[in-house]
């Protein structure tokens, strides 16, 4: 466990796709919610939930160890979340993850988390895409993430040239999660189907 890493889970989104509300939908009999928060616990000395409303963090059942914080910029999606966990982290770096990530790997989390020195971003690259909801954010992001906010520009990877990054390629990634179910979200039916299948595989391990 890291005692300068604060994990951040991003839990304000509003489900549209699924209709209800994925945190409290069950992979492998765990919800997904606690899959998560299991997961990030093995590797971050303190959690912090990101949500929009308090409302949407009473409807689930949090350990009490996690810390609940509402969005600083409303409706701004996963920028404006990674902004307020990593505002709120004690932590000098935040790994933020979404809260629909059953299969999280905590042996390429901890990979990750090694890349740190010398730099402000860890990321992953898949498919010359950047995952910033599977990544490592020091607190020197926040200052250039805010002007960001404030103007409207949501692009997560849109500050990324103004800070230190460090892109994970497909090849270190395949290394230890060669199945990518790292980054395996849940956002219709038929990706809960998909995750019951894979959770009964147990292929994540």
């Amino acid at each position: 466990m890291d005692a300068d890493l604060t994990a951040i889970v991003l839990a304000g989104g509003l489900s549209r796709r699924l209709g209800r509300n994925k945190a409290l939908e069950r992979v492998g009999g765990e919800l997904l919610i606690d899959r998560v928060l299991s997961r990030v616990g093995e590797v971050a000395d303190e959690t912090v939930l990101v949500v929009a409303n308090m409302e949407q963090a009473a409807a689930l059942p949090l350990p009490s160890d996690v810390r609940v914080v509402t969005d600083a910029y409303p409706d701004s999606g996963s920028l404006g979340g990674i902004y307020t966990g990593l505002h709120a982290a004690n932590s000098a770096w935040g790994l933020v993850v979404a809260c629909d990530m059953p299969f999280l790997n905590v042996a390429l989390l901890r990979r990750l988390m090694a890349l740190r020195p010398g730099f402000d971003v860890v990321v992953p690259e898949l498919d010359g895409r950047p995952e910033p909801t599977h990544a490592l954010y020091g607190k020197a992001c926040l200052e250039h993430i805010r002007p960001r906010l404030e103007a409207g520009r949501f692009k997560i990877a849109g500050f990324f040239k103004d800070v230190r990054v460090r892109s994970v390629s497909e090849s270190e990634v395949a290394e230890l999660d060669p199945d990518r179910l790292s980054f395996f979200n849940v956002n219709t039916q038929a990706d809960l189907d998909r995750g019951e299948a894979l959770a009964a595989e147990e292929r994540w391990v």
